[in-house]
């Protein structure tokens, strides 16, 4: 029997990769909702109606690309007050946070 080890190293990165980017755990996902209000909220506002930062409700982010809101968390916006969070959450994390508000967190 003939053993490819291609095969092997490309299952093995396939693994780490779908392993990075998962869902977060239900633990991960409270802890994300706390950062959501409290880091959020501080410049979007307590209801992330806005403030500081502009206003982060699902109808606010209508029209606006899932990409361009993931970059925009990662990376930040330079020249405003929006840091990137890249350094402190994972890729998993940022685009958990963005499907929440897209899909209207928190509710009315």
């Amino acid at each position: 029997m003939m053993v490819y080890p291609h095969a092997a190293i490309l299952a093995a990165l396939l693994l780490i990769c779908a392993t990075a980017v998962a869902s977060p755990d239900a633990q991960r996902q409270a802890q994300l909702e706390h950062l959501l209000v409290q880091d959020c909220g501080a410049c979007h506002g307590l209801h992330l109606t806005g403030g500081l930062g502009p206003e982060l409700t699902r109808a606010a982010l209508a029209g606006k690309s899932r990409d361009s809101l993931i970059a925009t968390v990662s990376q930040g916006r330079p020249g405003t007050a929006m840091p990137g969070w890249a350094p402190l959450l994972s890729p998993g994390d940022i685009r958990w946070l963005v499907d929440l508000l897209l899909q209207g967190y928190p509710a009315p």
